[in-house]
């Protein structure tokens, strides 16, 4: 799937959307030009108690150009009497693995990937950024909070403390000190910010839903990462719940997702060489398509040491009725026998000792 700059308008841009998840309920999503239509969208949805009690921690990362004094926006907000232009910028944004905006300001290139680490509550954003012929500096504002997926935080206040090492930051959000947030960049320097709030972000789709669409957030500081002219560098920006990320690479958390995902394709046997479907373009996309959608609903609940079916994203948890009907698709037809086998087996235990299996088989 890719669009082109064509595309990339506010119209068009808004109301198509993105999703990846990490393999335990958690996920990050957002629309195409990068801007939050929903209170579910979000760069990293936790789940505290995987698949479950997912927490929005990192709304955004708002990245900002400067070009021998001149500033731009890359990113696109929606507030209500106003509506910042990153989009104008984006060239191209495409999703195959995972997600990639490409934007061209002046002679500066800029390519942003996302991934999450399977199996973990951390995302990735990898920058390749390719200057011009002036000085440039590229700023990064994480916009965070911590609050129940389904809410909204419409406090005044929202309180955080900060722990900085070096580029490593610590941040305990409103007094939620049992789950610290932590960010970190690769190079450049971070700048603390005190009480700097993001207020009434818009979100067109939960009003059409007849919910609360305003909500505010925390912009903890800023990243500033100075270019030379005709430099390239490569920045890996980390948000995640685990304490390590300064040992992480953006890079190599997509290197592995690929690896991943690419693997499941090809354990399915859609492509086998043999079969003359597999020499067609679009068979090809659509066998890769599907296997990476369905690999999204397959997560592990580690209380339980069990796979799960999750019945929808942003929505809903794992539901039998649902876990039942999908069942061939998710996991026949793509050969995940195993998981197939357990979940069938733990279905069984359930209903034989009178549990009531809301995790799975409902019957």
């Amino acid at each position: 799937m890719k669009y082109e700059k064509e595309k990339l308008s506010i119209e068009k841009g808004l109301d198509k959307e993105w999703i990846i998840t990490n393999g335990i309920g958690g996920y990050s999503s957002s629309t195409i030009i990068g801007a939050n239509t929903r209170k579910y969208h979000g760069l990293l949805v936790a789940p505290l108690m995987a698949p479950g009690n997912r927490q929005l921690i990192l709304s955004k990362l708002d990245e900002g150009l400067e070009i021998e004094g001149k500033k731009y926006n890359l990113y696109t907000n929606v507030c209500q009497n106003n509506i910042s232009d990153g989009y104008k910028h984006l060239k191209s944004f495409e999703k195959e693995y995972i997600p990639v905006f490409t934007y061209q300001v002046e002679d500066v290139l800029i390519k942003k990937f996302i991934c999450l680490e399977y199996g973990k509550n951390t995302v990735g954003i990898y920058y390749y950024i390719k200057n011009g012929e002036h000085n440039s500096k590229l700023t990064l504002a994480p916009v965070v909070n911590f609050r129940g997926f389904h809410t909204t935080n419409n406090k005044d206040i929202i309180n955080l403390r900060q722990e900085i090492d070096n580029n490593k930051v610590k941040l305990i959000i409103d007094n939620n000190s049992q789950y610290p947030v932590y960010t970190y960049l690769s190079e450049g320097k971070y700048i603390k910010h005190e009480n700097d709030m993001f207020r009434n972000m818009y979100y067109l789709e939960e009003e059409k839903r007849g919910q609360g669409a305003l909500e505010n957030h925390i912009v903890p500081g800023v990243y500033e990462i100075e270019i030379n002219p005709n430099e390239e560098k490569y920045i890996t920006f980390i948000c995640s719940l685990e304490q390590n990320i300064e040992e992480l690479n953006a890079k190599d958390l997509i290197n592995k997702e690929i690896i991943r995902l690419s693997t499941l394709i090809y354990n399915t046997d859609f492509l086998d060489d043999k079969k003359k479907e597999s020499k067609n373009t679009d068979y090809i996309n659509l066998v890769k398509n599907f296997v990476i959608a369905t690999d999204n609903f397959v997560v592990y609940r580690p209380s339980f040491a069990l796979y799960t079916i999750i019945a929808g994203y942003p929505w809903f948890l794992d539901w039998g009725r649902d876990a039942l009907i999908s069942f061939e698709g998710l996991l026949l037809k793509t050969k995940r026998y195993n998981i197939a086998k357990e979940l069938l087996l733990t279905g069984i235990r359930d209903m034989k000792y009178g549990l009531v299996p809301n995790r799975l088989f409902w019957l």
